[in-house]
């Protein structure tokens, strides 16, 4: 299965790619130089520890080329008054009324503790592609599903946050 990318995913990641190649690993090279320096590599834990992170740097550039070339590119294609990818959501639990916000992300930046839901998840789902005002089933399982009402959109959310926070 590929993971699906937007091209502002695969543009952030290869500025990370930039940044850890031309400055981060000159930085650690040079850690490791040092630590070398200091003797008997068998008692070196500073060599170890650059060692270490000198290649958690190489392994993080690595898995980010690899994620890119593997990556389909997904386009938002919602309307203006749609449900999008990069689009924050203010929603509310039909059942009890509760309400809650979020921004719905590429399969790659799903992170749920910070309300990052993915565009494949059950809720990311149920809202791409709706509007204002609409109400929506999320289903979980075969067994399970709850209604969501859509309070608000704001799009390209990657602003949004201040914008959202006085609900």
């Amino acid at each position: 299965m590929f993971n699906q990318l937007t091209k502002k995913d695969i543009a952030d990641m290869e500025a990370e790619i930039e940044e850890r190649k031309v400055v981060i690993r000159p930085k650690l090279l040079e850690a490791v130089k040092e630590a070398r320096a200091h003797g008997d590599l068998s008692e070196n834990f500073e060599y170890y520890a650059a060692k270490k992170e000198k290649n958690a740097n190489e392994s993080r550039i690595r898995f980010l080329e690899r994620m890119i070339r593997t990556a389909e590119v997904i386009e938002d294609n919602a309307a203006s008054d749609e449900v999008g990818v990069n689009d924050m959501v203010e929603v509310m639990f039909v059942e009890d009324g509760e309400k809650d916000s979020f921004t719905i992300v590429s399969t790659m930046r799903g992170d749920s503790l910070n309300n990052l839901v993915s565009v494949e998840s059950p809720i990311g789902k149920a809202l791409l592609g709706r509007k204002e005002g609409e109400e929506t089933e999320v289903t979980v399982n075969p067994e399970y599903s709850y209604r969501l009402k859509i309070l608000k959109i704001v799009k390209d959310s990657e602003n949004a946050n201040a914008k959202l926070r006085g609900f």
